[in-house]
């Protein structure tokens, strides 16, 4: 299955963009994990199929209400098969 990673930039810490992201994840039938980086951008790594991994990225670019993003680098990756999808 496609795997991609997407690194989300712009307010997307403390406005409930990772568990809103797993909601949409889960939602689209994707597996893998959404992650707070140091830099102040959320990583969100997903598995599945092509279609749900181009409208999960759509989704990324809105977010929750209260986030702001400015930016949603995607970068293709082999498959992941990660179980589940996590937050951290």
């Amino acid at each position: 299955m496609p795997a991609a990673r997407f690194l989300v930039g712009g307010r997307v810490q403390g406005v409930f963009y990772r568990a809103s992201t797993r909601e949409q994840a889960l939602a689209l039938g994707l597996l893998g994990h959404a992650r707070n980086l140091p830099d102040g951008r959320v990583e969100v790594v997903a598995e599945g199929s092509a279609a749900a991994l181009d409208a999960l990225e759509r989704w990324l670019w809105q977010g929750p209400p209260a986030a702001q993003v400015d930016a949603v680098e995607r970068t293709e990756l082999p498959e992941q098969a990660p179980g589940g999808f996590r937050i951290g």
